[in-house]
């Protein structure tokens, strides 16, 4: 058996491991109105395609120091791979809307007793609305100066946060535009003041799983680091230059990977269920 067949064995696991680690990343879901359909292309972000291009010349270099054909497929899923595995999740994005609702929430309640009505409180937050849900509130305020009903828009807001605390908020408000009444900035105080609680939380959560997460980044550079060295050394690899020794590379290659898959799977919170839903006449957005 020549080393072709087991490197190009070995290099379909490695692109498949690839395939899981792009899959694994979350990407953020842009709002229901500005998702468009692309026809089922794949783009690539400018930065990926540098990767790509610095892991196949990488790839290229190795395969003419080392003579292993499995190099070509190695260096690509390394270069692009381990930067997703060993970054921090987006967590930090999250808490930053957290913040920003929370900031939204009590801003909100400070308009409301001055004894304006629901409606023109909304709108006048929109100028100290935070950047990360100003899309949101910008577009809950054009759908309010277009005469839709209250409720509905803010269904449709919550929709758009697509958050369980969102859905807090929203059902808050919907419950203020029902009833009319007095008491809705003091719960809406009393919310911000829960959400805050809930942030510092998270925050100290991130701060703890970052640790570990440094931890391993370091332990793979190294590792990394070690084997590169070690392949461009000679004799102490030439096991893993026949067919079976690759393919024993590629086994052992995919164990680490896949534990530091599940590393990433343990650090990454799931977001609470949402309990508010859109109502069917409020499918139709501006």
């Amino acid at each position: 058996m020549t080393p072709l067949l087991p490197a190009l064995a070995g290099g379909l696991i490695a692109i498949g491991i690839l395939g899981i680690v792009v899959g694994l990343r979350p990407t953020a879901v842009p709002p229901r109105e500005e998702r468009t359909s692309r026809g089922g292309r794949v783009t690539l972000t400018s930065r990926t395609r540098m990767l790509l291009l610095l892991g196949v010349g990488l790839g290229l270099l190795g395969w003419a120091i080392t003579g292993w054909v499995l190099a070509l497929v190695i260096a690509p899923v390394a270069v692009i791979g381990l930067p997703a595995l060993l970054s921090a999740p987006p967590a930090a994005t999250q808490i930053n809307r957290l913040e920003a609702m929370e900031e939204w929430t009590r801003s909100l309640a400070g308009v409301l007793t001055v004894g304006i009505g629901l409606e023109q409180a909304l709108v006048a937050t929109l100028r100290s609305t935070p950047a990360s849900i100003n899309a949101e509130v910008s577009r809950l305020v054009a759908r309010l100066r277009a005469r839709w009903d209250t409720e509905t828009a803010l269904r449709v807001f919550a929709d758009e946060l697509d958050d369980a605390t969102g859905d807090l908020i929203a059902a808050n408000l919907i419950l203020g535009a029902r009833r009319r009444g007095a008491g809705l900035a003091s719960v809406l105080e009393g919310l911000a003041e829960s959400v805050a609680g809930d942030v510092r939380a998270r925050r100290q959560v991130e701060a703890d799983r970052a640790k570990p997460r440094a931890t391993a980044r370091w332990v793979t550079l190294i590792s990394a680091s070690v084997l590169v060295v070690l392949a461009l050394s000679g004799k102490y690899v030439e096991p893993y230059a026949t067919a079976i020794g690759q393919v024993i590379l590629v086994l052992l290659l995919s164990a680490y990977v896949g534990t530091l898959i599940w590393m990433r799977r343990m650090a990454t919170g799931k977001p609470l269920p949402r309990f508010l839903e859109t109502r069917p006449d409020a499918a139709a957005t501006p």
